[in-house]
């Protein structure tokens, strides 16, 4: 009698990519620092040569169970996990290296419903963390604001051919360790077709610390069109709202158009983004203010595996939130500029 052939051993796949980069401040800040504090999770430190992300990837693709862990080092984890809840068995330090650890279930339910569980990228904005797969090589004041990871459990399901619908219930806004007792409900609607992507995002739940009852929430909408084989373009826009302890609800809304020329066949893209953002209640920036910038990027693959990006870009708010050459009474630097100019050269290898 024939013996039974064995069940094929599940698959691990391994990948990853160290993003190098370097960065020019024309302001010259004294703590070589661009940006402010809570962002900058790309061309963080000014006139260095510098790491943003080192990340390795371990992926066995759901059949029906599957896993995705991602460990990686540099300035972007060190800024997105900044505020990260400080206790017991939690602190931004200890979750440092962390950009992924989620189990994946297929459940084989109808039109194919799986569930994923453990920290895992937001569905929310039109950017990655990842520089390599976003356009430009900075990250929009947008993708700045709002959550690059979440934690909980996602519940996805295709309603259609080009439909699909996600619902998340979340610790919190990117957040691993909660800060409060109450839970963050999210959800995705999104269409994909050959020319047009459209994704209707949001976010509610509470997210003050300590604070289980004045809610945040977050409407995010990101549309992409292919026009044509060379060009491609981007809308996406936001809209929040954080209820106040105090009863003053604060506000804040951002738009960033996107263009993008990769012809086919071609090493070279170049891609162009403006962005308005107002923050006027400084409830997610922590400054009251508008916040302006244009970037532009020459992107060239010279080999396979190999991916530079040259990038110029301004920045302007309507508060002086950028810091210059000069230090103030206690030694920390001064921020007395409205705007700045960053040169920046980013080169990320793949394997």
């Amino acid at each position: 009698m024939e013996a039974p052939a064995s069940a094929a051993k599940p698959r691990i796949e391994v990948a990853g990519f160290v993003d190098f980069y370097y960065t020019y401040n024309f302001n010259r800040p004294a703590d070589h620092a661009n940006w402010f504090a809570g962002v900058g999770s790309t061309a963080k430190r000014d006139d260095e040569f510098a790491i943003n992300l080192a990340q390795i990837d371990f992926v066995m693709a759901p059949s029906p169970v599957g896993f995705h862990l991602a460990a990686g080092y540099g300035n972007a984890l060190d800024v997105v996990h900044g505020a990260e809840v400080s206790g017991v068995a939690t602190s931004p330090d200890t979750w440092r290296n962390l950009v992924q650890a989620s189990i994946q279930y297929q459940t084989g339910v109808g039109r194919g419903l799986s569930i994923e569980a453990g920290v895992f990228p937001s569905h929310i904005g039109f950017e990655a963390l990842q520089s390599k797969d976003n356009w430009n090589y900075t990250r929009s004041w947008l993708g700045e604001f709002s959550p690059y990871y979440q934690t909980g459990v996602k519940v996805a399901y295709p309603i259609g051919e080009h439909w699909s619908t996600q619902v998340h219930i979340l610790n919190g806004w990117q957040m691993i360790a909660d800060n409060n007792r109450g839970k963050t409900l999210g959800w995705q609607f999104a269409y994909a077709a050959d020319k047009v992507s459209l994704s209707f995002n949001g976010l509610v739940g509470p997210e003050l610390p300590d604070d289980d009852h004045d809610l945040r929430a977050l409407v995010d909408t990101v549309a992409v069109w292919r026009a044509t084989p060379d060009w491609s373009f981007a809308l996406s826009f936001d809209l929040g709202g954080q209820e106040q302890p105090s009863g003053d609800d604060a506000h804040w809304q951002g738009v960033g158009v996107y263009a993008r020329l990769a012809p086919p066949g071609v090493r070279t893209a170049m891609a162009l983004r403006a962005e308005y953002y107002d923050d006027e209640d400084g409830v997610i920036s922590g400054t009251p203010q508008i916040l302006r910038e244009l970037t532009a990027t020459f992107e060239v693959r010279p080999v396979d595996h190999l991916i530079l990006k040259v990038e110029g870009r301004y920045d302007r708010s309507s508060a002086k939130v950028f810091a210059g050459d000069t230090l103030d009474m206690a030694g920390d630097a001064l921020r007395d500029h409205r705007d700045q100019a960053l040169f920046v050269v980013g080169a990320v290898a793949t394997f």
